[in-house]
């Protein structure tokens, strides 16, 4: 899952899905004691808005301590990242950014093996091509589930996540997981009855634009 030792890259189903992206990293994650830097391209932020820290609580019993950092150029937000990790100051690296390349992304696989520090990389649906993640994920959100108390409200949200590439499990490629988070517990859970086939690895087409907005 996205926080395990390597290189994680977490990538929009379609455009629109950033948010999941956010809400799946961060209850999936297993953090460790420490900060969490959090990195940000200014061409992602400005399409997709800020990190709400004050939804963390939502999605994680103790949320950590967020480190936020905003760039202008992918060259400073890779800086960054590797820079992030080189440090020792911080349990987790978050980026968000438009692309990489498979040199960069070993740069970050190296420096997160050698230090001990997990990195996810959150991407656009544009997101393709090979890198040296450990996996990529395809992520989109899912209707939530149904609400005990009141039929007309939303439930505990859920999200599918695609496991698009796997270096420590390829006969796991192309696996689907529909994940639920009880946010009273903040205990995730697979989805019973819901498709687990395997999927077409790839970005989605997609949708239209609909500007900026803000996340949990």
């Amino acid at each position: 899952m996205p926080g395990s030792m390597g290189v994680h890259e977490v990538c929009e189903a379609a455009f629109g899905c950033w948010p999941a992206l956010t809400g799946f990293s961060m209850a999936a994650s297993a953090i460790r004691p420490g900060p969490v830097a959090w990195i940000a391209q200014g061409r992602v932020t400005r399409e997709h808005g800020h990190l709400m820290q004050a939804g963390l609580p939502d999605l994680r019993a103790k949320p950590p301590a967020i480190l936020s950092i905003c760039t202008n150029k992918l060259s400073d937000t890779l800086w960054a990242t590797e820079e992030s990790v080189r440090s020792g100051a911080v349990s987790l690296v978050v980026a968000e950014l438009e692309a990489i390349d498979f040199t960069a992304s070993r740069r970050l696989a190296l420096a997160s093996g050698r230090h001990n520090v997990p990195v996810i990389l959150l991407m656009p649906y544009t997101c393709a091509g090979a890198t040296a993640a450990s996996a990529r994920w395809r992520v989109s959100a899912r209707p939530s589930a149904p609400n005990r108390f009141d039929p007309r409200a939303p439930g505990f949200p859920r999200w599918r996540a695609v496991l698009e590439r796997a270096r420590q499990a390829p006969h796991m490629t192309g696996k689907v997981f529909d994940i639920e988070l009880n946010n009273e517990t903040l205990s995730l859970s697979m989805v019973s009855g819901m498709a687990t086939d395997p999927a077409h690895a790839g970005p989605a087409r997609a949708a239209l634009p609909h500007g900026h907005r803000q996340r949990a």
